[in-house]
C-alpha cells in the first residue's frame, strides 16, 4: 500500500530564506502523526504545502496518491483541513455552513450526512443558531465538522487548540479521537506535548527545516515525549 503522504527533498524558500531544507516525510494510511517543533520551525509552512495552499520551491509531494502542486484539485477532494482559523461564515447557521461546503464538494445524501456530522461534533441542538453566536470551542468543533463532511482520507490540523479553554479542549480531544478511530490519516501540529502524546501514534520533530527525529508511540513507551523532544532539538 502506498503512503497517504509522501514528501521527498522538500525545499521552501521565501526570498533568500530557506524555511524547509530538503525535508523527507512519509505517513502511512491510518497513522496519526503529531508534528512538533519550536516557533519558526516551518510547521505551518509545511502544512500549507500539504494542503495545496502554498507551492514548494523544490522537491516532490504526494498526498492521497496525487502530486502537488500539479494535481491540487484532486488532493483537495481527498483532504480535510483545520487551523486555528475556523473558516466559517458567521452570518450563517451551523447547518447552513455545512450545506454550503457540502454542495461545493458534491456530498451525496447531504442532509443525512450533515446530521451525522453535527451529532459527531455535538452541535445538533445548535444547528439553527448563527455561527457568530458560538464560543471559540464550538466554532472549532464545527470547523472539524466542515473538514470531515466530505469524508476525506487525509486530515491536517494546524494548532487546532489555539485559544481554547480547558472544557473546549477536552471536547476537541474527543472529536479528534473519533476522527482518528474512523481510520483517517491525520497530521497535527501542536505545542502541547501532553495532548499530542495522548492522541498521536507517531511523533516527528521539525527543526531547522528538516525532520530531526521521529518515534512511534510504541517505541516511546520506555521514554518520555518531552525528553525525546528536547534531545531531538539539541541533536
Amino acid at each position: 500500500m502506498s503512503p497517504s503522504i509522501e514528501v521527498t527533498r522538500l525545499v521552501k524558500r521565501f526570498g533568500l530564506k530557506n524555511v524547509l531544507r530538503g525535508l523527507d516525510f512519509q505517513v502511512q494510511s491510518g497513522e496519526f502523526v503529531a508534528l512538533l517543533g519550536p516557533n519558526g520551525a516551518g510547521k505551518t509552512t509545511f502544512l500549507r504545502i500539504l494542503a495545496s495552499l502554498s507551492r514548494p520551491t523544490l522537491g516532490q509531494v504526494r498526498v492521497a496518491g496525487h502530486r502537488l502542486p500539479e494535481q491540487s484539485a484532486a488532493v483537495r477532494r481527498r483532504l480535510g483541513v483545520v487551523s486555528h482559523l475556523p473558516l466559517l461564515y458567521g452570518d450563517l447557521t451551523a447547518e447552513e455552513n455545512l450545506q454550503f461546503y457540502g454542495r461545493m464538494y458534491g456530498v451525496p445524501n447531504l442532509n443525512v450526512r450533515i446530521q451525522e456530522v453535527l451529532d459527531m461534533v455535538g452541535l445538533s441542538t445548535r444547528r439553527r443558531d448563527l455561527v457568530r453566536t458560538f464560543s471559540r470551542g464550538m466554532q472549532q468543533r464545527l470547523a472539524i465538522g466542515r473538514a470531515v463532511l466530505h469524508d476525506p482520507d487525509v486530515m491536517l490540523f494546524d494548532e487546532p487548540y489555539t485559544g481554547l479553554d480547558q472544557d473546549a479542549s477536552e471536547m476537541l480531544d474527543s472529536v479528534l479521537k473519533n476522527v482518528a478511530a474512523a481510520g483517517r490519516t491525520v497530521v497535527m501540529t501542536s505545542h502541547d506535548l501532553a495532548r499530542a502524546e495522548d492522541l498521536a501514534t507517531r511523533f516527528d520533530v521539525l527543526s531547522r527545516g528538516v525532520i530531526a527525529a521521529s518515534v512511534t508511540r510504541t517505541d516511546l513507551q520506555n521514554s518520555n515525549l518531552l525528553t525525546f523532544y528536547k534531545q531531538a532539538l539539541a541533536g
